[in-house]
């Protein structure tokens, strides 16, 4: 059945319009949504009910600043495992287009955005959402010790967003709506799934949403979708995951990992459909991954930078943590992306890689985009760069010594007093927080009995880490379209990472954009209408149809 629709306030959200502009700029996405009581399928069944959505109107601003008013159906918090551990997480919404500026469309057969809101690998939910875009953190910060619990509800706003980072990102680091908002602009099904996160406790003092909660549900969260083909508007095989930070990493890794068979034991203690988990394409920013060689590729990027208060980490477990890197990389066999002119990438060569198939193309079209006089401010501010009218060039120390201070201590992933939010990811149902590196566990300085990882996280991490289905075990059901993005500022994560990334999907014969924001911190988006675009050419869909 139809319900009526009431209005609600506006919720005004900034966004940058153009890739790699050192300023984003002012355009902004209003949200004038109306609400309503809407009702999901919850009792195990795991059938969509195709008429119990609220029908809600918003007023979505595009990047080139028109206003489009999109009528939508709303479905809300919908049950999608048949054995949930906690509902409140392993729920999602869907938001269908079903009216835009006036005309009727049929979204029918349109991509299917699964636009996740994790940050910090902490839990997220869309419990309390009122409308597209309304998903929420379950507590919490992404670092140190977990302090949501199994009763606790969601308390940070999808508004807010953590100190330091970019205005995209929400309180732990997790996407804001903007994409979700400009897809059903778009035509396109937006699918919002919560997933359990680290921190998670039950009443019995039992952690249950450690690794590999979050992709278990994510996954569950595809399968529902998929098994409700021809019920849930949209092409289920047209399905486009999208995230940011850890929630980039699990957007790569869903599309990594598609069909894997390592998963199914997890997935059939919760009770997913039986279907298939493979989705279509994968929108990744800044994605925190490759955990077990993080630290390696953090000091590899960063060991030289000093933290803000002005000092050094120690330089022996910096080099020490470089010389790990180096040896990983050399075992990838990793071939520059085509056209890049690098043959393998090793840790003697990447500084110049990235230098000229990410950092000074970058530059480059941040400093292109600017008046005469705004450059001329600009590189006078920044005399690293030499600007030939043209082109950017600079040196890679020049571009450490731009960036500044790093975020990190080392290690900046597996802390040895366990204190970073990866150690708690990693953690068990009985300890919060697990070393995950044979190296940091052997330096741990907690006191614990052994110096050795213990004998579960080895699996663990290849749950975890999308790299295992690209290289280790390469999965043919994996994503073939990827959408990489990373700002030039971030020290947050290694560069290296989304790079390896990249250049092993197109090593694979994968379709790959990948590209870096100039001047932009983590958790950055500023072409997200560029990424409403590729979704429709990927997928081969142009247009909502009218009816």
């Amino acid at each position: 059945m139809k319900h009526r629709a009431i209005k609600r306030r506006n919720v005004v959200i900034g966004i940058g319009a153009t890739a790699g502009v050192a300023a984003v700029g002012g355009i902004a996405l209003n949200a004038d949504a109306s609400t309503g009581n809407a009702s999901g399928s919850s009792d195990g069944s795991l059938v969509f009910d195709p008429d119990a959505y609220t029908e809600l109107t918003t007023t979505v601003t595009d990047t080139e600043g028109t206003e489009h008013s999109v009528t939508y159906h709303f479905w809300k918090a919908i049950t999608y495992v048949s054995k949930p551990v906690d509902a409140t997480y392993q729920s999602l919404n869907v938001s269908v287009p079903v009216e835009i500026d006036g005309t009727a469309v049929d979204a029918s057969n349109a991509p299917i955005l699964l636009a996740n809101s994790v940050g910090g690998y902490m839990p997220s939910s869309v419990a309390d959402a009122t409308g597209v875009g309304g998903a929420s953190m379950g507590g919490g910060a992404p670092s140190g010790a977990p302090t949501a619990s199994a009763s606790t509800s969601p308390t940070a706003s999808a508004s807010a967003s953590a100190p330091g980072a970019n205005g995209n990102t929400n309180a732990t680091g997790g996407a804001m709506n903007t994409n979700q908002l400009l897809a059903l602009a778009a035509g396109y099904v937006v699918v919002e799934p919560g997933a359990r996160g680290r921190g998670l406790k039950n009443s019995v003092g039992e952690y249950y949403g450690s690794a590999p909660a979050v992709i278990v549900d994510l996954k569950a969260a595809v399968r529902y979708v998929r098994s409700n083909k021809g019920r849930i508007p949209g092409n289920v095989d047209r399905i486009v995951s999208a995230g940011t930070s850890a929630g980039g990493a699990v957007s790569t890794l869903l599309g990594a990992s598609g069909d894997s068979p390592i998963y199914d034991k997890h997935l059939k203690e919760i009770g997913a459909a039986d279907a298939s988990d493979a989705i279509f394409a994968v929108g990744a920013w800044c994605p925190i991954t490759d955990l077990e060689h993080a630290d390696g590729a953090y000091e590899w990027n960063w060991g030289t930078n000093a933290l803000s208060t002005g000092k050094q980490v120690d330089q022996t477990v910096s080099k020490d943590l470089r010389s790990q890197f180096a040896e990983y990389q050399a075992k990838l066999r990793l071939r520059g992306l085509k056209g890049s002119g690098f043959g393998t990438l090793t840790a003697r060569n990447y500084d110049e890689y990235l230098l000229k198939q990410y950092m000074e193309p970058s530059a480059t079209t941040c400093l292109a985009a600017l008046s005469d006089s705004e450059r001329e401010t600009y590189l006078a501010k920044n005399t690293f760069i030499t600007w030939d009218g043209e082109k950017a060039t600079f040196t890679w120390d020049g571009f450490l010594t731009h960036v500044g201070a790093r975020k990190k201590t080392a290690p900046a992933f597996d802390a040895f007093d366990l204190s970073a939010g990866e150690n708690n990811e990693f953690g068990s149902t009985t300890t919060a927080n697990r070393h995950f590196t044979a190296y940091s566990a052997k330096n741990d300085t907690t006191g614990l009995s052994t110096k050795r990882v213990e004998s579960d996280i080895p699996e663990l991490l290849n749950l975890m880490n999308p790299m295992y289905h690209l290289v280790e075990k390469v999965n043919g059901k994996r994503s073939k379209h990827w959408w990489i993005r990373l700002g030039t500022n971030d020290t947050d994560t290694s560069h290296v990472i989304s790079a390896n990334l990249a250049a092993r999907a197109e090593n694979l014969g994968d379709d790959v954009d990948h590209l870096y924001y100039w001047d932009q911190g983590h958790g950055a988006n500023t072409d997200p209408g560029d990424f409403i675009t590729w979704i429709a050419e990927v997928t081969g869909y142009k247009k909502a149809k009218k009816k």
